[in-house]
């Protein structure tokens, strides 16, 4: 039996912990031993999985960089320790991001095949970055990227291959037993990280331009921290924030329309998990006009691209699609029509491919 070895950093509800969780249980499916090494001190998409082995990891979140630096050097150094005995030549590395950097090298070591699946560009500092990258470069076998964009952005030298995300299987079933039909558009929804670069005051402001309709936003964060980000801010009477959700269904059953406003100027959108499962429940989004989560979008197709630093023509995209039922109703077929692009099965069947 094939044996793969899975490394994620950080368990939480996010999207990139979400892919791995969808392509964990594909691989168990088809009867592969999987072996995974995350954080499991809070739960998350990668908690309790079927049938996976699991291998604790000690990291855990520090609001202050340099602890969080320390934190992740300490960890990926426990980890090769911890790890150096159970992993063998034969066994296949699988790297989720770029910041389990210690699974390289223990790979690269043990003369592993290694692969990388490769969410995100936009990391900080530069020289933390480069570092990263350079570890990738010197051990990897070959890299995935979860969009064209993000393969032009960083290219390698290694056997490369593009895997668009998936909707989920279990997601999409749900999704269809609860498609709107009411003709009264107005709720708006954001799902993202509790970030600054995430679009999340443009995504308040909004809020505040459009009191004909009413906004809720769901962050990745406890309502300490929710609490604390918006403490000197007076939020609209038409916004209500939620904290981290296991379901998230009831806010896209509730929503018209979703949104991605992450700013290009801080933070590229290597994918966007949401924006597929919005079209799930076949509502339009509106998301930036670069990264890979544009290469989901096409203007007048499944919704429109519009860069959230432009507060006028945010606002006015959002009113021509909520105000005109003919056009919200052409959107909304074209994305019950572009959700078929995201099959789960199909996800795993080209993952499988590359690990065979």
């Amino acid at each position: 039996m094939k044996k793969v070895f899975a490394f994620h950093l950080f368990n939480d509800y996010s999207g990139s912990p979400k892919v791995l969780g969808q392509l964990l249980k594909g691989w168990v499916r088809n009867n592969l031993e999987v072996h995974l090494t995350t954080s499991l001190n809070q739960e998350g998409f990668l908690s309790n999985i079927d049938n996976v082995h699991y291998h604790s990891n000690p990291y855990t979140f520090q609001k202050n960089k340099l602890l969080r630096i320390f934190s992740l050097f300490y960890n990926q150094l426990w980890l090769m320790i911890k790890m150096w005995r159970k992993v063998n030549r034969e066994d296949i590395i699988y790297i989720n991001t770029i910041l389990p950097f210690g699974a390289g090298v223990l790979g690269k070591l043990k003369g592993c095949r290694i692969i990388y699946h490769v969410h995100e560009t936009s990391i900080s500092p530069k020289i933390f970055k480069r570092f990263l990258f350079g570890i990738l470069k010197w051990t990897a076998t070959e890299v995935i990227y979860v969009s064209k964009y993000l393969a032009d952005e960083e290219p390698l030298e290694k056997k490369q291959t593009i895997l668009y995300n998936a909707i989920e299987t279990e997601f999409l079933q749900k999704a269809k037993k609860h498609q709107k039909e009411e003709s009264n558009l107005k709720n708006v929804l954001m799902v993202c990280s509790l970030k600054k670069y995430k679009g999340v005051d443009e995504f308040c402001q909004l809020a505040r331009q459009s009191s004909a309709y009413q906004f809720r936003l769901v962050v990745n964060a406890s309502p300490k921290q929710i609490a604390q980000y918006f403490e000197a801010q007076k939020l609209p009477n038409n916004l209500s924030i939620y904290p981290s959700q296991k379901d998230v269904h009831p806010f896209y059953q509730w929503a018209d329309i979703v949104l991605n406003l992450s700013r290009p100027d801080m933070w590229v959108e290597t994918f966007g998990l949401t924006a597929i499962e919005a079209m799930a429940y076949g509502l339009p989004v509106i998301v930036p006009p670069v990264g890979g989560i544009a290469e989901l979008v096409e203007n007048g197709n499944e919704g429109y691209k519009v860069d959230s630093r432009q507060s006028e023509k945010l606002q006015e995209t959002l009113q021509y699609i909520l105000n005109n039922e003919g056009v919200y109703q052409q959107l909304s077929q074209t994305t019950k029509r572009s959700i078929l692009r995201f099959s789960e099965h199909t996800f795993i069947q080209q993952s499988l491919a590359v690990l065979t």
